[in-house]
């Protein structure tokens, strides 16, 4: 099982190295289902493409699930605590904007998990995009709307 961090262990126990491809997982705050609304769902994926785009990270694969989301990386220029919370910060901003509200979104902390090079990254990538067929939220990965891997 992954380590989980508060924000105050970050700087002393994680070791990031760019270029390297880990796994990250966030949590919503008390496990709330807040992504069973597509709509908020959607802004944390435009967070998870935008530090794509600005090239913080390489996206590999990803899925927002009801009440957390998993992300696999490779790591460009940050450490994973800047892109995390990066993603976290922003994502809380424009959810609690859209519903109008002033609530934590994200427990605090993440885990991760660093991928050595024998570890196949296409079967990793597949493993996590079917967490909604194994949450019995969809029957075929196709049908559920927020997800991607860099194959598709």
């Amino acid at each position: 099982m992954p380590k989980s961090y508060s924000s105050g262990q970050l700087l002393k126990g994680r070791y990031t190295e760019p270029g390297r491809v880990y796994l990250l997982t966030t949590v919503t705050e008390q496990r709330r289902p807040i992504f069973s609304d597509f709509h908020l769902g959607r802004l944390v994926v435009n967070q998870l493409k935008q530090a794509h785009d600005d090239g913080i990270v390489q996206s590999i694969a990803w899925v927002v699930m009801p009440d957390h989301c998993h992300w696999l990386v490779e790591l460009r220029h940050k450490t994973l605590g800047e892109v995390m919370c990066r993603v976290k910060s922003r994502s809380s901003l424009t959810i609690n904007e859209m519903t109008c509200a002033s609530e934590r979104i994200w427990q605090k902390g993440f885990y991760d998990r660093v991928l050595h090079k024998e570890e196949n990254l296409k079967a990793t990538a597949r493993y996590l995009i079917k967490n909604p067929i194994r949450a019995q939220l969809t029957t075929r990965i196709g049908d559920y709307p927020l997800w991607d891997a860099c194959w598709v």
